[in-house]
């Protein structure tokens, strides 16, 4: 069924509902190359989304790669075995969420990972995700621009101070407007600060906000050299300079 359920997928998803953790699966929320999000509930009737990653493509494993290398998480995996690659993905989204929800950075609250599926806050309702920030720009005014910005900006600062991560693919595609609440997502790629690539991905991720907000929304928005220089703050404060 559409390319998810595999039997050991299926007996990931049963080994979920008997701890509790979903009680009924519906249909899909979201499709990408690498996953499915699914609306589910809980017993307690509590709504949450529920990833599952595909099985690994060549395609995948090729776009994956430049976030991954160097990390020992997953050494020997990215050529040899393209389950545990998936599964070990899946984990590290879930522990990428878990830090940045601790370093107050708005995402989808974590709560469970097995195997290739994710279980998460639900970000909608009644089983209709949430907008994206590139659907929802249209109907904002340049108040709740501005107001957006800022917040993803101060986002950046705290994943990268506290959390000690850059998203790496941060752009209007992967936030998504919930009411008042702007809700980072697709943490999957997001690396350690110690990543040999994450100062490149971070001045990417500024540049993308900048693009958005200053080209197609149309504010007035610093530059991304005086961006950079304010979200590392903590850093050269770190090291006295």
């Amino acid at each position: 069924m559409e390319e998810v359920f595999d039997t050991r997928t299926v007996m990931a998803l049963y080994d979920l509902m008997r701890r509790g953790y979903i009680h009924r699966l519906y249909g899909v929320v979201s499709a990408g190359k690498e996953a499915r999000v699914y609306w589910g509930k809980t017993r307690q009737g509590e709504d949450v989304a529920v990833k599952i990653y595909l099985t690994a493509t060549a395609e995948f494993k090729k776009g994956i790669r430049k976030y991954i290398e160097g990390d020992p998480r997953f050494e020997g995996l990215l050529f040899k075995d393209t389950r545990r690659l998936m599964e070990a993905w899946a984990r590290k989204e879930f522990r990428n969420l878990i830090r940045l929800h601790r370093a107050g950075v708005r995402v989808p609250r974590p709560i469970a990972v097995h195997k290739n599926i994710i279980v998460m806050e639900f970000i909608g309702e009644e089983g209709r995700r949430a907008p994206l920030l590139k659907e929802a720009a249209p109907e904002l005014g340049e108040d709740e621009h501005e107001k957006v910005f800022r917040t993803l900006v101060e986002y950046v600062k705290r994943a990268y101070c506290r959390a000690r991560l850059v998203h790496a693919d941060l752009s209007e595609y992967n936030v998504m407007i919930y009411g008042d609440e702007v809700v980072v997502i697709d943490v999957s790629q997001a690396v350690d600060l110690a990543h040999m690539l994450a100062e490149e991905f971070l001045a990417r991720d500024l540049r993308n906000l900048v693009r958005f907000f200053g080209e197609e929304v149309g504010i007035s928005v610093p530059s991304v050299q005086e961006l950079y220089g304010w979200v590392t703050e903590c850093g050269k404060e770190e090291r006295g300079t």
